[in-house]
């Protein structure tokens, strides 16, 4: 159904058909500014899933007991990024055409952008749950309008005001943050009780959860492409996440791992944690 290449994800080996939610993997890492690799995450995490016990114990649920279906990475040009762009889109569109769940494994932050647009078409009050180290609020980066820096601001583009909720950013530009402050978007230091205030508003409202790694702190994911002191402990998104079970959650993507960084493994087995635990929160 879409030009992709062949791999499995642990447990995710249900056929398309009967599937309740479809892993993507979006090897792109063409705008990132700094340390580079995030393209090699979507298929080292695959490879690494294999250490990770199907079983949750955070949720007493196991994978084995849904039906994933593991669509491989998607075949990207390289140099390429506007077409890059129309590759995902129409690869999101056929997925929602076809009423599946989705949770799309990255590469860098920009394959967000082309995940929202096509899932707007189908949920035009999608609302965005976003947690990350960098505000990503830039209206250009060196010139660009589409890159790893600028994804959140194309996000507004396409949505306005009060449609996304930010959470731990720590650090962006002087003029990202006043933007943010003057009412676009809705900026948190991250505590349970901010979490929870925003919660009540998403009630309903079909929601999508996009995390970059960096926001964990670098002790505990080093193998990123932009590492930024003052993170989040793992422990802290992860209960985080499992606040967010009660809403319409209806995709996610997880981005900006870089594998090679860290030759110890563990970034990625941190990151096979978390998309464990948010594959079980799209299927409850």
């Amino acid at each position: 159904m879409i030009d992709t290449i062949e791999r499995n994800y642990i447990s995710c080996n249900g056929s398309f058909l009967d599937s309740n939610l479809v892993l993507l993997g979006v090897p792109f890492d063409g705008t990132v500014s700094f340390r580079s690799g995030a393209r090699m995450a979507p298929s080292v995490l695959r490879n690494e899933s294999i250490g990770l016990e199907t079983y949750s114990p955070y949720q007493n649920l196991d994978l084995e007991d849904f039906n994933i279906y593991d669509a491989g990475d998607l075949d990207l040009p390289f140099g390429n990024t506007e077409k890059t762009m129309f590759v995902i889109e129409q690869a999101i569109t056929k997925l929602c055409q076809n009423n599946k769940k989705i949770i799309s494994v990255g590469g860098e932050h920009l394959i967000t952008y082309p995940i929202v647009k096509a899932l707007l078409n189908k949920y035009p009050d999608l609302c965005f749950i976003h947690f990350d180290a960098h505000a990503d609020l830039r209206d250009n980066y060196l010139g660009e309008k589409l890159s790893h820096a600028t994804t959140l601001r194309r996000v507004w583009d396409m949505v306005g005001d009060n449609r996304i909720f930010q959470f731990a950013i720590r650090s962006g530009t002087k003029e990202e943050f006043k933007w943010a402050q003057n009412g676009h978007t809705v900026m948190e230091k991250f505590t349970t009780k901010t979490l929870d205030s925003i919660l009540p508003k998403l009630i309903n409202k079909p929601t999508y959860i996009t995390i970059d790694v960096d926001v964990l702190d670098p002790s505990v994911v080093s193998g990123t492409g932009t590492p930024e002191a003052g993170g989040l402990q793992f422990n802290e998104l992860l209960q985080a996440i499992l606040k967010l079970k009660p809403l319409n959650i209806i995709g996610a993507d997880v981005v900006e791992l870089s594998p090679m960084l860290d030759t110890s493994g563990a970034s990625t087995a941190v990151v096979n944690k978390i998309i464990r635990e948010l594959m079980l929160i799209l299927l409850s």
